[in-house]
C-alpha cells in the first residue's frame, strides 16, 4: 500500500483538518471523509449475515466492519461503501456460476468423495458501485434522532467524463487509504476481490471501487467505479460517477496472442487495457444544498 506523509502546512493551506479521537480522515471544504479498517468478521456476526442476505455462501475474508464514508455536512448526503451492500448486490445479481476447468473441481471439495456443486456465483462478483442515504440531523429537526432516507438523491445518466488531466496535476495529497471490503482466493484457482481507494486533494476527493475477479485459466473480470468530486463555492456538489466492467476469458486472450498464464495476470491495473469493455456509464449527482 503506498504511503502518504501529511503535511501540516498543506492541510492547514486547503482549510482541512485530520479527525480527531483516533478516526481515520479529514474535513474539508463542507465533507467529512473516513475510512475504518477492521478485522475479518467473526463467526457470530457471519451468523447474522446469512440470516439477513438469505445465504450460506460467503467469501473467505469479509471485512464487514470496513468502510468509507463521504459525507456532505450541510445536506446529510452520505456516500459510502461496505461489504455487506456489496454482498446484497452480487446476491440480487445471481450470475449463474462460472464454469471450472473439471481438472480443477476437486479442490473444491472439502472430502474427496464429495460430489461438487457449484450452483451459485462462487466468485461473488457484484455490480455495487455505493451505497447512498441521507441522514437529516436532529439538530435541525429537533426529532432527537438522525432519520434515514434516500428519496432525494438521484443519479442521472451525463456526457461529462471524468476530468483525468485534474487528477494528474501535482497536487499535496492530503488524505488517501485502501480499504479491502472482501477476498476469496476460489480455493487456490485465482482471486476474487473487492477494495477500495480514495484520495483526497486539496481541489477534489477522488475514489475507485474496484471488484477483480481471475479465476484461472479461465476468465478474468474486472469491474471499476471512480468518483470524483471537485470542491467549489456552489451549495450543491456534484460528485461524477463512471462505471465501466471488462471481461475477458484466458482463451480469447490467448486468441489474440497474449499470455496465458496467471501470473502474467496478477495486476488489473495493468492487463485491464487488454479486457474488453462490456459495459460503461457514466452519471452525476447533484447534492441537494440544503434538504
Amino acid at each position: 500500500m503506498m504511503e502518504v506523509e501529511v503535511d501540516e502546512k498543506d492541510l492547514k493551506s486547503a482549510g482541512a483538518e485530520l479527525l480527531k479521537d483516533g478516526r481515520r480522515g479529514l474535513r474539508i471544504r463542507g465533507w467529512e471523509i473516513e475510512s475504518r479498517k477492521r478485522s475479518i468478521l467473526n463467526s457470530s456476526a457471519l451468523q447474522q449475515w446469512e440470516q439477513n442476505l438469505h445465504t450460506s455462501h460467503f467469501p473467505e475474508m469479509i471485512f464487514g466492519e470496513s468502510c468509507l464514508i463521504l459525507k456532505h455536512l450541510r445536506s446529510g448526503t452520505k456516500i459510502h461503501f461496505n461489504a455487506f451492500d456489496a454482498l446484497a448486490g452480487w446476491k440480487q445479481e445471481g450470475l449463474p456460476p462460472v464454469e471450472v476447468p473439471a481438472a480443477a473441481k476437486w479442490k473444491f471439495r472439502s472430502k474427496p468423495f464429495q460430489q461438487v456443486m457449484l450452483d451459485y456465483d462462487y466468485t461473488f462478483t457484484t455490480p455495487y458501485c455505493g451505497s447512498e442515504t441521507v441522514e437529516l440531523d436532529s439538530d435541525k429537526h429537533g426529532s432527537g434522532e438522525i432519520s434515514e432516507g434516500c428519496s432525494s438523491l438521484h443519479w442521472e445518466d451525463c456526457e461529462d467524463q471524468l476530468d483525468v488531466a485534474a487528477l494528474t496535476l501535482k497536487e499535496p495529497i492530503l488524505f488517501y487509504d485502501e480499504v479491502v471490503l472482501y477476498e476469496d482466493e476460489l480455493a487456490d484457482n485465482g482471486v476474487s476481490l473487492l477494495t477500495l481507494k480514495v484520495r483526497v486533494m486539496p481541489s477534489s476527493w477522488y475514489l475507485l471501487l474496484r471488484f477483480w475477479l481471475r479465476v484461472d485459466g479461465v476468465l478474468m473480470r474486472l469491474r471499476d467505479t471512480r468518483m470524483h468530486c471537485v470542491f467549489d463555492e456552489s451549495t450543491n456538489p456534484v460528485i461524477l460517477r463512471e462505471r465501466c466492467w471488462r471481461e475477458g476469458t484466458f482463451q480469447a486472450l490467448s486468441a489474440k496472442g497474449y499470455p496465458t498464464d496467471s501470473a502474467s495476470y496478477s495486476d488489473p491495473s495493468i492487463i485491464s487495457k487488454r479486457l474488453p469493455v462490456i459495459m460503461h456509464q457514466t452519471q452525476k449527482l447533484i447534492i441537494p444544498g440544503n434538504l
